[in-house]
């Protein structure tokens, strides 16, 4: 582990590659990720919205462009419940990965993947919340309490709350995570709600984070990506567990 190195995370809502313009891109997509220079990105609406939910941005593109792909879905499907997790190739190693039911009235879900990484073992959690207060509420403890069971590592959590409030409680909710300052997002062309976030367990840091505002992410989706550059926490040791 290299405890000066600084690993970039992003989370993007691609909302099935449909832009601003009606048009379905994914090309112009990919030409968003590539920009970001993040090594691991968590997706969300990755995935078109009827069985068998094929993806929306297709593995061939993402692997012709050097990007892997945590198989969450199969079936053709880029990632689970829309929710997918990609990484640069030969950026880190993929350890182990699963999904978490989360509770509501909409069919909602939550996925991790383990990996080593730069910054030694390290957990991503990619998530897509609900629309109603009560139900996020209650999907972000039955996270924290799934998370809770999984074998102790350094996490981040990433992907679209659905929260517009910049005060929302969430820390109250998920006291072991972090949450970076909340960056407007959300609409693309004029972002005024901070939905997307990231939060980051004990160990971990945020060198940076911001808003992706380089075009075309301006018409690529109806959100902006949101990006960290996470680092190993200054006086913490995060020990090589196998």
């Amino acid at each position: 582990m290299n405890e000066s190195a600084a690993l970039r995370l992003a989370s993007y809502n691609i909302q099935k590659c449909v832009g601003l313009d009606l048009r379905r891109q994914p090309r112009r997509v990919l030409q968003v990720l590539t920009r970001l220079g993040a090594q691991v990105v968590v997706l969300q609406e990755a995935d078109k919205r009827l069985p068998p939910r094929p993806a929306a941005l297709p593995h061939f593109v993402l692997e012709e462009a050097g990007w892997e792909v945590a198989d969450l879905g199969g079936a053709g499907s880029l990632g689970w419940h829309g929710n997918a997790v990609i990484w640069r190739r030969g950026a880190l190693r993929l350890r182990d990965m699963g999904h978490i039911d989360l509770p509501g009235l909409e069919p909602r879900g939550a996925v991790w993947v383990s990996f080593d990484s730069p910054l030694g073992p390290l957990r991503v959690v990619g998530l897509h919340l609900g629309l109603v207060g009560r139900y996020r509420r209650k999907q972000v403890l039955h996270l924290a309490q799934e998370t809770a069971r999984l074998p102790a590592m350094p996490m981040i959590w990433a992907g679209d709350f659905n929260e517009w409030s910049a005060r929302s409680g969430l820390e109250r909710l998920a006291p072991a995570m972090r949450f970076l300052p909340p960056r407007a997002s959300f609409p693309a062309l004029r972002p005024l709600g901070p939905l997307d976030r990231i939060a980051l367990s004990a160990g971990l840091a945020a060198a940076g984070h911001g808003v992706h505002l380089e075009q075309p992410a301006h018409i690529a989706s109806d959100h902006l990506p949101i990006w960290a550059d996470v680092v190993v926490e200054t006086g913490i040791r995060i020990p090589s567990r196998r």
